[in-house]
């Protein structure tokens, strides 16, 4: 929910930068982007693994294993950082936060095992209009005529992906909605966290709960992956969903982040690409107007809130 939506990232290019202890280069647009792109071509790959195990495995367990390889990542950050990571004023809230990400993650892969990869990356790009929403309802922000304009427009452009009630995509896409609904609460908490807590106690707070609470219901749907070949596709899926927060964290210390977050929604080229070349699955020229008028509507509400918070 390209944390952008998906199987358990945390996206932060909608929060404001976190307050830091040492001093943050934010100078290098050109490195920042290569690693925005390069981290949705990880989380994309991770998609596209994530909808082959659906055949085979329940969301919850495929959730567990992507979430793994970002918890054992967080160790290693630990390891070497000390336990001074999880010093937070807000425990509560990053644990919040951190259960959310499963909410949204579940009912992701739960849609995608019915709805072509395109077509749900696109219908995820709601995610930044629901943070608006969120943020003037919540935290009290001002939200203009062309800020609400362009949120108007890009769920214009989400119906025509879905289509409700045509018969054209399952109707599961929905539950992509809702997921990027929770991805957006997840970043209005990222807001109201930046101001106290570190980006990286948020990321290890984030893999800590999540991982602990996917644990949960995983006994009652837990199966043994017997072939060699399930292996390599859950290693691929931890490995590419803890690659792909790392580049997310480096591209946001190296680089603005209203530099690098329009190139989040190069994601739809490769959820496009490995759509076809792995499911035979191409979107329609509905869905791709639909994505359009999203992108759109959502780099101009990035453009908007730059302005609004020019040190991003």
């Amino acid at each position: 929910m390209p944390d952008y939506i998906s199987t358990g990232r945390a996206y932060y290019p909608m929060t404001k930068p976190a307050i830091s202890s040492s001093p943050v280069r934010r100078s290098n647009s050109v490195l920042g982007i290569v690693l925005m792109l390069s981290a949705m071509f990880s989380f994309a790959v991770g998609d596209a693994i994530a909808k082959i195990l659906t055949t085979d495995f329940h969301p919850v367990q495929i959730i567990w294993f992507r979430q793994i390889g970002l918890f054992i990542g967080v160790c290693v950050i630990i390891a070497g950082r000390g336990l001074s990571v999880l010093r937070t004023n807000r425990p509560a809230l990053q644990m919040s936060r951190g259960a959310l990400v499963i909410v949204s993650s579940v009912l992701f892969v739960y849609a995608i095992r019915h709805v072509p990869l395109a077509d749900a990356v696109a219908a995820s790009f709601v995610a930044p209009f629901f943070v608006t929403i969120f943020g003037a309802w919540i935290l009290g922000e001002k939200v203009g005529v062309r800020r609400w304009s362009a949120v108007i427009v890009g769920f214009i452009g989400a119906l025509i992906i879905i289509r409700p009630g045509m018969g054209v995509i399952h109707p599961t896409v929905l539950l992509v909605v809702i997921a990027a609904g929770f991805f957006a609460a997840r970043q209005v908490m990222g807001r109201l966290l930046a101001d106290k807590d570190k980006t990286v106690t948020t990321v290890a707070y984030t893999a800590i709960t999540a991982s602990l609470v996917v644990s949960i219901p995983l006994p009652f749907v837990w199966v043994t992956p017997t072939f060699g070949v399930i292996w390599i596709y859950l290693f691929v899926l931890a490995f590419s969903g803890a690659f792909g927060e790392i580049l997310i964290i480096k591209s946001l210390e190296v680089a603005e982040a209203a530099a690098v977050a329009p190139f989040h929604y190069t994601i739809i080229i490769w959820g496009t690409l490995y759509g076809y070349l792995i499911f035979q699955e191409l979107p329609d020229q509905w869905t791709l107007v639909g994505t359009v008028i999203i992108v759109a509507a959502g780099l101009y509400t990035l453009r908007r809130g730059r302005l609004k918070y020019p040190s991003q």
